[in-house]
């Protein structure tokens, strides 16, 4: 049986950067992750499992009691490094890059503390996992949220897009890879706040403090019996969507989307 490992590097701190992500303590008690890489932060296999390792690290901190995940630049992340995927030879860069979206969400989800979503602009593929899986969620006036993976050839993350909309309005939004705004998401109660984008960080700050001024092991118990009552099981479910991913791609329509997509020489998912 072939087993996927993430590559190893002798020092994760100088490779951060490299990735596009950081971390660090903002203030008394809160922490924030930040992706910044460019054009549109779409992340590549190493990124996602970076991201997974820097998010559970802040969330072990016994020093933090919440964690603002954020972006830099135009959107809050477009998915998977699909132009990385298509250069790589075999499938390996397919197989790294699910078990790196898994090992990322998975993170959130699992993070010892709260996770606060500050999303700006667009938040579409894997995005959307890593929202999906947040406590609270803040968005700029200008954030649409989508799942592309059908125009993709693939599947994913409508387990998570079913914890920000409606079950039909996530029906159709797979089904036709249409976006919703963060405006409609306020509505169904999914966003907590819609602010202008100079807003957004002060935004989350102001939800982060009011966490951060509670008791810290009285918060950590708090996630954990939150994610004790969930009624689906976000890790499984979103692993049997996977198993459809590569059904596409050994039918040879993940690779034909994903190739026709690089020819049309975009940047997001």
């Amino acid at each position: 049986m072939f087993y996927f490992r993430p590559p190893k590097e002798r020092n994760a701190q100088s490779r951060s950067p490299m990735h596009g992500i950081t971390s660090r303590t903002v203030e008394d008690g809160i922490a924030e992750v930040v992706v910044d890489r460019p054009p549109v932060n779409a992340l590549g296999v190493a990124g996602w499992f970076e991201l997974a390792r820097q998010v559970t690290a802040a969330g072990q901190d016994p020093a933090h009691r919440v964690v603002i995940l954020r972006a830099e630049g135009r959107g809050f992340n477009a998915g998977v490094d699909i132009k990385e995927m298509q250069q790589t030879e075999g499938f390996s860069a397919l197989i790294g890059a699910n078990r790196g979206c898994f090992a990322a969400f998975k993170a959130v989800y699992e993070c010892e503390v709260p996770v606060i979503a500050a999303v700006n602009g667009f938040c579409v593929g894997g995005g959307i996992g890593l929202v999906g899986n947040s406590d609270v969620i803040v968005a700029s006036d200008d954030a649409i949220f989508g799942l592309p993976e059908v125009d993709r050839g693939a599947l994913g993350a409508a387990t998570h897009l079913a914890r920000l909309v409606p079950q039909h309005k996530m029906r159709a939004m797979v089904y036709t890879a249409a976006n919703a705004t963060a405006q409609e998401l306020h509505a169904w109660g999914s966003i907590l706040e819609v602010v202008p984008r100079a807003d957004l960080l002060e935004a989350a700050l102001r939800v982060a403090r009011q966490i951060a001024a509670k008791r810290g092991n009285v918060i950590r118990c708090a996630k954990e019996s939150l994610n004790g009552i969930d009624p689906v099981d976000v890790n499984r479910s979103y692993r049997f969507e996977q198993g459809f991913t590569f059904e596409l791609n050994l039918a040879g329509d993940g690779d034909a989307a994903r190739d026709a997509f690089v020819a049309e020489g975009k940047d997001a998912t």
